[in-house]
């Protein structure tokens, strides 16, 4: 090991609360060399970023790294290589992601929207202030299964099962549902949602389940998901044990709250552990997201392995386990409901995806085509 890279993997380098450690080491030894500094986007506001290094935080320009590709986009989370001085300091290279949590865009495009990176836990929060979602609570879930994919989509994710962000639903504000027994059932409704999935309910008012849910996030980076009003930023403070996000009261008619949080802020918590607040969600489109569908709905996906037809589509043909499993009452109808609406629109966008990046694609060869067709034009007027 070289003396670079063994001081770069130090367990004392200054950046090891942030999740540095010998594997991003490596990734950044290349930039070492030409004098760059590393550093973890802990913040990101129209084109700029705050950048935590080892002088300290900076503010760092984005310029340099393809800002006309939404998935390449400096994001909170990133690992990057900047600038060691000058003003202003530019961010001259992502690391290669770990993971991605990616949503599509609401653009006619079909582009996907990284909202973090680099994350150990996707946190789903649900609010129980609010008749429970379970279909919404799926679409998360099916995102935060795919988020290892959403790396790979950039062409540098390593993947694998050692980089796999695991999904956690917490159950915020359990203090409104007092009934232990109403809690139970609550908590079982969302296991079936979820299969595999800790199931957690906290309070930060009352401090239930807090200690458990702290336990969880202090290995690796955590992302808080959900709508506004489910509890992430005052979830936040109590794991910061300080009032750092500004949180306001939830409406009493419909439970939301105001957007508080306005830019995803990544967070070192006491305790140990890195947590990045977002902002909250309104609407969460699937992108690329046929592994988590698969998986949050594994049942079904089992079923469809023992129907008559492997092309099955479980929608009126012999001999489908799927149906068969609805008729007998093993399998909820609104289960299998929910599993082809996300299936559907996980497939349109992806054909709406591979269109755009065909029309790309051709739009290059015809320029290409052009630019050579001028090259030899000139060439041939030249030596004529």
């Amino acid at each position: 090991m070289s003396f670079l890279h063994s001081r770069l993997s130090s367990p004392s380098h200054p950046l090891t609360p942030y999740g540095w450690d010998a594997d991003w080491a490596a990734a950044f030894a290349p930039h070492a060399e030409r004098g760059l500094l590393p550093g973890r986007v802990v913040r990101v506001d129209r084109g700029r970023c705050d950048v935590v290094t080892p002088d300290g935080t900076v503010q760092a320009d984005t310029a340099f790294v393809v800002p006309r590709d939404p998935m390449r986009i400096v994001c909170t989370g990133d690992w990057v290589a900047v600038d060691p001085g000058g003003d202003p300091r530019f961010v001259r290279t992502l690391l290669p992601r770990r993971t991605a949590f990616v949503r599509s865009t609401s653009s006619q495009r079909s582009e996907g929207q990284v909202l973090a990176t680099n994350v150990d836990h996707v946190v789903v929060c649900v609010s129980l202030a609010l008749e429970l979602d379970l279909g919404r609570l799926e679409r998360f879930l099916a995102l935060a299964m795919s988020s290892t994919a959403g790396a790979a989509l950039l062409g540098d994710g390593t993947g694998g099962p050692e980089h796999e962000a695991r999904p956690v639903v917490v159950l915020t504000k359990a203090d409104l549902v007092p009934d232990a027994t109403a809690l139970s059932h609550l908590v079982r409704d969302v296991e079936r949602s979820a299969p595999g999935v800790p199931v957690l309910p906290v309070s930060s008012a009352t401090g239930e389940g807090v200690d458990m849910f702290r336990a969880v996030v202090a290995d690796g980076t955590s992302v808080l998901l959900g709508i506004s009003g489910a509890g992430k930023s005052t979830l936040a403070n109590t794991l910061l044990g300080e009032e750092v996000m500004d949180v306001r009261a939830t409406r009493d008619v419909d439970g939301k709250g105001r957007h508080t949080t306005t830019t995803r802020n990544l967070l070192v918590l006491p305790g140990g552990g890195i947590l990045i607040d977002t902002p909250g969600l309104r609407g969460v489109g699937l992108f690329d997201a046929g592994t988590g569908v698969g998986q949050v709905f594994s049942e079904i996906e089992g079923l469809a392995r023992e129907c008559r037809f492997h092309d099955c589509a479980h929608d009126g043909e012999p001999g489908c386990a799927v149906l068969r499993a609805v008729q007998d009452g093993t399998l909820h109808v609104r289960r299998l409901d929910s599993y082809r609406k996300l299936l559907r629109e996980d497939r349109r966008i992806a054909a709406k995806t591979d269109a755009r990046l065909r029309g790309e694609a051709r739009r290059e060869w015809k320029r290409r085509s052009a630019e050579g067709k001028a090259a030899m034009d000139a060439k041939r007027g030249r030596f004529r």
